[in-house]
C-alpha cells in the first residue's frame, strides 16, 4: 500500500494559528477534517492518519517551528517509508496573489525558510509542493511582520473557499498525481 505524507507548514502555538505564515497548518486541518481524522501529538509534529482510495495518508503539522521544518518532514518520511514523490509540502507564498494556489513537482525554496530547511535536510528539491498565495501587501522591510500578522477580516471571509480548493487539489494529487493537480489548479483566481 502506498503511503503519502502531507506536510502543512506553520508555527506551533495559539498566537500563530490565524497568521498568514500558518496557511499550511490551516490546509492540513481542513484536510484532516475532510478525511474524518484528527491530530495527536507525536515526535516533532502533530499527526493525523487516514486511508483514502487504498492509500495510507499521514498528515503532519511540524512542531519544530517553520525554520526547522525539515527535521519533522525527514523523520515522518522515514517512519512512514514515504518516497519524495509521495510527499506534498504545503506552505504560504508571498509571491502568489491571495486566493491562488500553485502546485509544483519540484523546485527551489522561493525564499521560504520552511522549504529551504526541508530541501537542505532531504538534500533534494524533487518533491511536490503546494503554495498558498498570501500576496505581498506590505511596505519594504515589513515582510516578517506581514507573514506573522493575522489574516484581515476580508481575507478571513475568503479563506474557507481557498482551503476547500487546496483540499480538492490534494485529493487530485493523491488520486491522479502532481501533474494532474498542476494542470487543474495552477490557474489564476477569479476576482
Amino acid at each position: 500500500m502506498s503511503t503519502y505524507l502531507i506536510a502543512g507548514l506553520g508555527n506551533p502555538g495559539p498566537e500563530y494559528k490565524y497568521t498568514r505564515h500558518n496557511a499550511g497548518f490551516l490546509v492540513a486541518d481542513a484536510l484532516a477534517e475532510a478525511l474524518d481524522t484528527s491530530f495527536r501529538p507525536d515526535r516533532y509534529a502533530q499527526v493525523a492518519e487516514a486511508r483514502y482510495r487504498g492509500k495510507k495518508i499521514v498528515i503532519i503539522k511540524p512542531q519544530t517551528y517553520m525554520n526547522l521544518s525539515g527535521k519533522a518532514v525527514r523523520y515522518w518520511m522515514q517512519k512512514a517509508k514515504t518516497e519524495p514523490g509521495n510527499l506534498l509540502v504545503i506552505s504560504d507564498d508571498l509571491n502568489i496573489p491571495f486566493g491562488q494556489i500553485r502546485l509544483r513537482a519540484k523546485g527551489s525554496d522561493g525564499g521560504h525558510n520552511g522549504l529551504k530547511d526541508i530541501i537542505k535536510t532531504l538534500q533534494t528539491q524533487a518533491f511536490p509542493r503546494m503554495r498558498i498565495g498570501i500576496g505581498k501587501n506590505f511596505a519594504p522591510g515589513e515582510q516578517i511582520d506581514y507573514v506573522l500578522d493575522k489574516w484581515t477580516e476580508e481575507e478571513m471571509k475568503r479563506l474557507p473557499g481557498i482551503l476547500d480548493k487546496a483540499v480538492e487539489a490534494t485529493g487530485v494529487f493523491l488520486r491522479e498525481g502532481i501533474q494532474a493537480a498542476m494542470n487543474r489548479f495552477n490557474k489564476k483566481a477569479k476576482e
